[in-house]
């Protein structure tokens, strides 16, 4: 992903006009990188992107996990769901 060139700024102007970054952040749904002293500091962005940012990655780790469960299955490593059961009572 790469930045917008106009969505960088200065930690300092965020901080002057927080209120006015943050209705930019939310109608435009795209992150902002906020600079100290020059340097890209931190990105910032709205919580309703972060969370469809976060949501593909998440199902990919459920689907390793699943995958990884089905290989030790098949290595003799598991057992069966009658059996898991008959445990758990």
């Amino acid at each position: 992903m790469s930045f917008d060139l106009r969505n960088i700024h200065p930690l300092s102007e965020f901080q002057r006009s927080a209120k006015s970054f943050l209705t930019t952040l939310k109608d435009t749904r795209s992150p902002m990188v906020l600079t100290v002293n020059g340097k890209a500091a931190v990105v910032v962005q709205d919580a309703e992107s972060y969370q469809q940012l976060l949501e593909p990655i998440e199902r990919l780790e459920v689907m390793a996990g699943i995958r990884q469960s089905i290989e030790e299955f098949d290595q003799g490593k598991g057992m069966p769901l009658d059996e898991a059961f008959q445990q758990l009572r």
